[in-house]
């Protein structure tokens, strides 16, 4: 309870700033940057037992937590057309919540069986692992490219109709 308190105080703060940073430098980069963070916090709970260390790295984590997420809609959106977007963010989005859901019970799993919690926050560590891999792969392949229905889906914004 303790640790996700900490982190829901401090993941919303987050999602702002991470949104800027990836107006700079890109939505792959960002959420890469997020994830090596979010992996120093965790490498953190390995060393640190105390109340205080607790809650100082439960706000760290989800600091660089708050930066994952809002990348998703970010990257669907630089990987796929708009008439995509909707249906791949929507299964992006249930596959994380799916795999923080099996996290959160893979973790109970784990220290029910070693009466630790070293363990599962190594294995944090390795999923965490996945996940960089996933966005350095990300940063190897180019985006969709320019989209042809851009003037198109501007114009349409502000009232100027469907042409160029």
């Amino acid at each position: 309870m303790i640790r996700s308190t900490g982190t829901s105080g401090s993941t919303l703060p987050a999602s702002l700033p991470a949104r800027f940073i990836a107006d700079r430098i890109g939505g792959v980069a960002t959420l890469l940057l997020s994830s090596l963070l979010q992996g120093v916090a965790l490498l953190l709970y390995l060393f640190f037992d105390g109340l205080v260390s607790l809650y100082v790295i439960s706000a760290l984590f989800g600091l660089f937590q708050g930066g994952l997420v809002p990348m998703y809609a970010i990257i669907v959106r630089q990987y796929f057309s708009p008439q995509e977007a909707g249906t791949r963010l929507g299964i992006v989005l249930m596959a994380t919540v799916f795999g923080m859901a099996l996290g959160g019970w893979m973790s109970g799993v784990i220290f029910d069986l070693t009466g630790s919690y070293q363990a599962a926050f190594v294995n944090g560590l390795i999923w965490n692992l996945v996940n960089v891999s996933i966005a350095l792969w990300l940063l190897t392949r180019p985006a969709g490219g320019p989209r042809t229905d851009e003037p198109r889906l501007l114009f349409a914004r502000h009232g100027r109709g469907g042409g160029r």
